[in-house]
């Protein structure tokens, strides 16, 4: 007995750029499914309604749709997508108003106009997110390339200020203390680049790209700098004075040593930077107090060479009339720079003693 030729059952959804049809036939062997004309034409052997028989249906599409249609096949359905040549909500699917028996709406993906232009813009907005991240890179090579930024920085940095404390021991060793008078001269240059450079740590800071703290950062590169640039640069007196040896090389081993330890805990965790803190704090305590030590007698030196020739002095228009001597800022600046120092030791000394209070709560 010949197999009868029969209709499936077929259910339609659609989007506004493609349609889709679900055709309820089960274990389906050697599907035809074309596009002619703008016609659908499908046959297939297949278990359906009817049994195991010969299946076929011809649908005319309502407007234009690309000749080229993608199927799946299922155990128990054939799904078939259809593209729209242009992107637009169709009013029905066939271009006969008369709905076919066999046709009915695919309910599980029914979607109407509204909800279709919202999933429209959510898989647009999907898109060019996608296209976003891969033009910035992927999360992974960001950081990777954060660490090798932050690592050359370190590195040119501890570079250029071991060259200053090499060159300044070298020479120490080789002239004994009339290496003292010409520090400036000698180092002053690379010191300049250091210190400039510093600014980078600060602006690293404010974006973000570290985690240290912007104020701190800031007010250290600005301290600095007003000694480099204004006491030492501005003042020729000053230049030939055995303190700059003293700054030069308290500064230099400072950075030093905070250059060695900046790679590994720049961008590690805070347990990680905890237990750094933890070895660090002692010797760092000892170093600060040095820097400011050294750099107070400096500014006190300049003090009355500034008093003397009146460089950066000014006075007051009228009708005050006062003259402000440039020496009054001076002293201002170490009342802060031991401000800076009191507030650096109580945070230090806050963090050491958290860290070892706990390990002697947990010993006991």
């Amino acid at each position: 007995m010949e197999n009868q030729v029969l209709t499936p059952h077929v259910y339609w959804a659609q989007r506004h750029r493609e349609l889709y049809l679900r055709v309820e036939l089960s274990d389906v062997q050697n599907p035809a499914i074309s596009i002619t004309e703008n016609v659908l034409h499908f046959k297939a052997q297949g278990h359906g309604a009817k049994g195991d028989n010969v299946y076929e249906f011809h649908l005319e599409f309502l407007d234009l749709v690309k000749p080229e249609p993608v199927y799946k096949l299922t155990q128990r359905q054939v799904n078939i997508t259809v593209q729209k040549k242009v992107s637009q909500w169709w009013e029905r699917l066939t271009k006969q108003e008369k709905r076919p028996l066999f046709l009915a709406p695919d309910f599980d993906r029914w979607l109407d106009e509204s909800d279709a232009e919202m999933e429209l813009r959510a898989k647009e907005e999907e898109r060019l997110n996608k296209l976003r991240l891969e033009s910035q890179g992927s999360p992974e090579t960001l950081i990777s390339l954060k660490k090798g930024y932050l690592f050359m920085y370190n590195l040119v940095q501890f570079l250029g200020f071991s060259w200053i404390f090499v060159n300044m021991t070298v020479r120490f060793f080789i002239l004994g203390k009339e290496s003292f008078y010409d520090t400036f001269h000698t180092v002053a240059d690379m010191m300049y680049f250091c210190q400039m450079l510093a600014a980078v740590e600060s602006i690293n800071a404010a974006i973000g790209v570290t985690k240290t703290p912007v104020i701190p950062s800031l007010s250290q590169l600005l301290g600095r700098n007003f000694i480099l640039f204004i006491v030492f640069g501005t003042v020729e007196e000053m230049q030939s004075k055995a303190v700059v040896f003293f700054v030069f090389y308290i500064w230099s081993t400072v950075e030093i040593f905070r250059w060695v330890q900046m790679p590994g805990w720049c961008l590690s965790a805070p347990s990680t930077m905890d237990k750094t803190v933890l070895s660090r704090v002692s010797f760092y305590l000892r170093l600060k107090f040095h820097v400011c030590s050294s750099t107070s007698v400096s500014v006190i030196q300049s003090i009355p060479i500034f008093n003397e020739t009146g460089r950066f002095s000014f006075t007051l228009p009228y009708p005050v009339k006062i003259k402000v001597r440039f020496s009054f800022f001076l002293q201002i600046y170490l009342i802060l720079l031991f401000l800076g120092l009191y507030v650096n030791f109580r945070h230090l000394y806050k963090q050491r003693r958290r860290r070892f209070g706990q390990k002697k709560k947990k010993i006991h």
